[in-house]
């Protein structure tokens, strides 16, 4: 049996105040309040597919724009994911994703390797969805990766419909990263790397 992980993690900035909670062996249940609809649909996603429980509440300077309350929530989201996960020992590490929805597909790959490194390629159909700004999901993504140190490529790898481009991505983030935290029982006591720490 792994021990319980799970993590709480509040972040008071200037322009932002998050309060996240996080059980990364949970059921899909999610609650958010952000003030950003189309966001809270693509973080349902990841809870969802990824079977991770989340409780999201933001307050950011939307009378701005949204990017630094999504930037900030993908911050506290990689943060909450370091804390929860631990030193990582007897999980599988690497997770991969192909997800379709209808026209579009994406694939996500994702080494939790302890380096942040992101490769992003998605050439939305549209600059918004609503008023949800298509650039901020790489800010999210880009966000979370340095601060849950993880190895993240996602690949759009066609689409026409910018919502239905977004939500594979999130999608197959979910499905993903349930796929890297899963436990190995074939080293159920190790840390899966060899230089015998992540």
């Amino acid at each position: 049996m792994m021990p319980a992980r799970t993590a709480e993690i509040t972040r008071n900035t200037a322009e932002t105040q998050i309060d996240l909670r996080m059980n990364l062996d949970g059921s899909g249940r999610a609650e958010f309040k952000t003030g950003v609809p189309f966001f809270e649909h693509m973080l349902d996603q990841i809870a969802r597919h990824g079977l991770i429980d989340l409780d999201l509440t933001a307050q950011g300077d939307l009378h701005i724009d949204d990017h630094h309350t999504v930037e900030d929530c993908g911050i506290v989201f990689g943060q909450a994911l370091a804390k929860a996960v631990g030193d990582k020992r007897g999980i599988t590490r690497y997770g991969h994703a192909y997800v379709p929805l209808d026209e579009a597909l994406s694939r996500v790959v994702i080494d939790l390797s302890g380096r942040p490194g992101l490769v992003f390629s998605c050439a939305f159909t549209r600059a918004s969805i609503g008023r949800f700004e298509t650039q901020l999901v790489a800010e999210f993504f880009r966000g979370l990766v340095n601060h849950a140190g993880m190895t993240l490529h996602i690949d759009n790898i066609r689409g026409d419909n910018a919502h239905h481009q977004a939500e594979t991505i999130f999608k197959a983030f979910g499905r993903a990263l349930r796929m890297a935290l899963s436990p190995d029982p074939r080293q159920a006591d190790q840390i899966p790397s060899t230089k015998g720490s992540l």
